[in-house]
């Protein structure tokens, strides 16, 4: 079962996509990297939504949505897509899959309101110092290029504020957190790759429930690349969830 909808959210609307059937799991939320949109989950959408329900939608001034007035930062995108869960009736708790910058906006909303994220999936997610650590060990047209790309939603100094956003959180989360890292980055020497995967697998320190794993053959995009171990990442996660009481009696309170 499939459902597309244009909901209203502060003034403006966000298209977003429902696929599959609600049971006993959480939804699982899908959040795409910067400038991409809900397309971006196609290569995964079919597998998930055949264990549980699953929305993606298109952040504001993307794919089918309209633009926000609101500044373009984590903090302001996890309000809408607040906003968008509880216009849908979509109750919690939810599983959060985030790609790149997708991964920074759900580990916000997962401090922001921890009692309704019941896990994550990191998808070669953003690290919070990737200013700072890993662009000066790239060459300079590589960050040249990388700071010229910030056009499609929000700019480069909104970016990084994002990175801030979430770099202030100082409590560690105790929901099952995975971090998936492409092992096979375009353009990366070794010595680079080598940091990425150091940084990524520190990313999975967020959560006293963290663990790390390698997508040895992909590039950016592992749910292109290599889109079964997306889907077997969510998969351990909602069976983890689903046998964590906590989980049980949020679902009780939220039917």
């Amino acid at each position: 079962m499939t459902k597309e909808l244009y909901v209203q959210v502060s003034g403006f609307k966000l298209f977003s996509k429902l696929i599959g059937k609600k049971n006993s799991k959480p939804t699982v939320v899908m959040d795409a990297g910067y400038g991409d949109y809900s397309k971006a989950w196609d290569s995964v959408i079919g597998d998930l939504s055949e264990i549980t329900e699953v929305l993606v939608y298109d952040r504001a001034g993307l794919g089918k949505s309209e633009k926000s007035p609101n500044r373009r930062t984590s903090r302001e995108m996890v309000k809408e897509l607040k906003e968008l869960l509880s216009s849908l009736d979509i109750k919690p708790p939810y599983l959060f899959v985030g790609h790149s910058f997708g991964g920074v906006n759900v580990s916000v909303y997962a401090h922001e309101y921890p009692d309704e994220v019941a896990g994550l999936v990191l998808v070669d997610s953003t690290p919070v110092d990737y200013r700072e650590r890993f662009l000066p060990a790239m060459p300079k047209d590589f960050q040249e290029a990388y700071r010229k790309q910030f056009v499609r939603e929000g700019n480069y100094e909104e970016f990084m504020e994002s990175l801030g956003q979430l770099k202030e959180y100082k409590k560690t989360l105790s929901i099952p957190v995975t971090v998936l890292a492409a092992g096979n980055k375009d353009y990366y020497s070794e010595a680079s790759q080598e940091l990425w995967n150091d940084m990524q697998k520190e990313l999975a320190l967020i959560s006293s429930k963290g663990e790390f794993v390698l997508a040895k053959n992909s590039a950016h995009y592992i749910q292109r690349d290599e889109p079964l171990v997306v889907v077997r990442a969510v998969e351990k996660v909602l069976e983890l969830v689903c046998s964590n009481e906590k989980f049980e009696t949020i679902r009780t309170m939220n039917p």
